[in-house]
């Protein structure tokens, strides 16, 4: 089936958006912070108003998040705190917590909340069913499912009261599309879409919880798919809406990738649109879902 041709436009650049400061005074917290769709979702938020604690998993990546906590802060006249905890370790939920509340507690009164939740921490890997399992089984797990289920009581006691919370879970399409070799991932991402249907009537009156399903982003987990991977998905990205190529405006590894499958990845600023879209008071009538991130490549049912 022939596309349209699309318009040649940049990506949006969404921290130039409406609504202006519409997140003023909130404190949200981002897992996987330091790259990909986790900086970009700190930099939309932090462009709305919101201070925002950028968490991160190894020293290797500390560099790099506390650069961008630097810019976000003198950018956008917030406050930004890069903290170092790693999800897939039992203590780590509760370490970053800690962490946030001996920073952001008011000094007089002791008073802390934590307003918004982006849990984007995430792992991939793909093998097929008669290839090794076992040896990537319990790391997937433990980041994709233990880490976000923990840091979700974690978080719980702080907070807001009046339903004015708002938490998004990072999922995938790979939770219900099926794609080969994915049976461990597709697997955690589909967990994650259950706990959240839960969540969202544990915490209703605390919070609205929400998430939502990227397909193929470009970002450095993307960037290791390999060719084969590339063409199994093929009929699923030529049919997706809004992943036509735009010559002349994608470029590099994503128009060659783009090729390959069918049709582009998105950008981490289209995924971080959609899930700050979530955090707004506007979307205070919005639980329990899971919302279409993906360009079309798999409806919201």
């Amino acid at each position: 089936m022939s596309r349209p041709t699309p318009a040649r436009t940049a990506s949006t650049n969404l921290s130039a958006g409406g609504s202006g400061r519409a997140l003023e005074g909130k404190l949200a917290v981002v897992t996987g912070g330091s790259r990909g769709i986790g900086a970009a979702t700190a930099e939309l938020l932090a462009s709305k108003g919101a201070s925002v604690v950028i968490n991160y998993t190894s020293a290797s990546s500390e560099q790099k998040t506390t650069e961008l906590a630097t810019r976000l802060q003198d950018e956008f006249s917030i406050r930004a705190l890069p903290v170092q905890a790693d999800m897939g370790d039992p203590a780590g939920p509760a370490h970053l917590i800690t962490t946030i509340k001996n920073h952001f507690s008011h000094p007089k009164t002791g008073k802390f909340q934590i307003d918004i939740l982006i849990q984007n921490a995430g792992v991939a890997f793909n093998a097929g069913i008669e290839e090794d399992q076992l040896a990537n089984f319990d790391k997937l797990f433990h980041v994709n499912v233990r880490g976000p289920l923990l840091l979700i009581g974690a978080v719980a006691p702080y907070l807001p009261s009046d339903r004015s919370g708002r938490i998004v879970n990072v999922s995938s399409v790979s939770s219900t599309c099926g794609f080969e070799r994915q049976s461990i991932y597709a697997g955690t991402k589909a967990a994650l879409e259950g706990m959240t249907k839960v969540w969202a009537r544990e915490l209703a009156e605390k919070a609205t919880v929400n998430a939502v399903n990227p397909g193929p982003v470009a970002t450095d987990m993307w960037d290791g798919v390999d060719e084969a991977f590339l063409k199994g998905i093929n009929s699923w990205t030529v049919n997706t809406p809004l992943a036509g190529i735009r010559e002349g405006v994608d470029q590099g590894k994503t128009l060659e990738q783009a090729k390959i499958m069918g049709g582009r990845p998105a950008y981490a600023e289209e995924i971080a649109g959609v899930i700050v879209m979530l955090c707004m008071k506007e979307a205070g009538w919005c639980t329990g879902s899971t919302v279409c991130a993906n360009g079309g490549m798999k409806f919201t049912d």
